[in-house]
């Protein structure tokens, strides 16, 4: 997971023009699934999921991403994917 967690900031970076550096110390402060799970724990919106909303990319969220790979799933708990489903729906739309 922490090579794609890195190609998908990597992706904001380049295609949103979006500074993933917070994002960034998080995962160095932690591993990627920490990071993913803290991101899914927070009491509130996360500034960088506001951040690519208004560039129309919530496609490059962590929630948005572990959903759309499968193979992500067994990883998380049942509450951590109910809390990401809505993003990936809201993805899709687009």
């Amino acid at each position: 997971m922490h090579i794609f967690i890195r190609f998908i900031c990597d992706r904001a970076k380049s295609e949103c023009h979006y500074n993933v550096a917070r994002f960034k110390g998080m995962l160095e402060e932690r591993d990627s699934m920490e990071t993913a799970k803290t991101l899914l724990r927070a009491p509130t919106v996360y500034d960088g999921f506001v951040e690519l909303f208004l560039r129309n990319r919530i496609d490059l969220t962590v929630e948005a991403q572990i959903i759309a790979n499968p193979r992500f799933w067994s990883l998380f708990s049942e509450t951590e994917l109910d809390t990401a489903r809505p993003c990936y729906r809201e993805c899709r739309r687009w």
